[in-house]
């Protein structure tokens, strides 16, 4: 099992140097590619109510699409993680980023609860899940906190949920434990991975 946990931090430490080995220009124009395939998406255009996540470290910004939401008729959802229990996890709704967001551990932000109305995990349609690498059959390796891997069996088996990487972070194979939780597809500048 310690081999496992020594190869996951092998592989975190491996894919934050290849993003960071990436110039601004050409990250930038990297993330722009995945916000169009996702845009584009079928299950994201046909979505009403997308959960988001708040990157942190490598994980692809979404604010752009969380801005642009509203004029395309998506409801935005943010997940509000219980830092002391590390079980419990809400979601609510945001209507704007700049007023229902409030700083959390770090440089870190969340929704606020008292600004943001609760939303239920069954009216999901779509999730979008953080990562810091992803492999083909949908593995996911995420920042070693554990929270998505206890949030997405919470959400419904409609809801699909959808990976965004860089194909900078996308592995043949990754190292899974059994409590490792996949997602069903992955967008990348190029491409669009369904799990097989």
């Amino acid at each position: 099992m310690e081999d496992v946990k020594d190869k996951k931090l092998a592989l975190r430490r491996e894919t934050r140097e290849r993003i960071t080995s990436l110039n601004s220009r050409e990250l930038a124009q990297k993330q722009a590619r995945i916000e169009e395939q996702l845009l584009e998406f079928a299950n994201f255009q046909e979505s009403e109510m997308v959960l988001f996540y708040l990157s942190r470290g490598v994980e692809i910004d979404l604010s752009r699409i969380i801005e642009a939401c509203p004029r395309l008729g998506k409801e935005v959802v943010l997940p509000l993680f219980d830092h002391k229990k590390r079980t419990g996890c809400r979601l609510l709704k945001i209507t704007g980023m700049e007023t229902e967001l409030k700083a959390a551990s770090g440089n870190e932000f969340e929704p606020d609860p008292d600004q943001c109305k609760p939303v239920s995990f069954d009216n999901i349609d779509i999730a979008l899940i953080p990562g810091v690498a992803f492999d083909e059959k949908g593995g996911r390796l995420g920042d070693g906190s554990g929270r998505y891997d206890r949030l997405i069996p919470l959400l419904p088996n409609t809801a699909r949920k959808v990976g965004l990487a860089l194909e900078s972070q996308v592995y043949g194979v990754l190292p899974m434990e059994s409590h490792d939780k996949a997602v069903d597809i992955i967008i990348t500048e190029n491409r669009i991975i369904y799990k097989i």
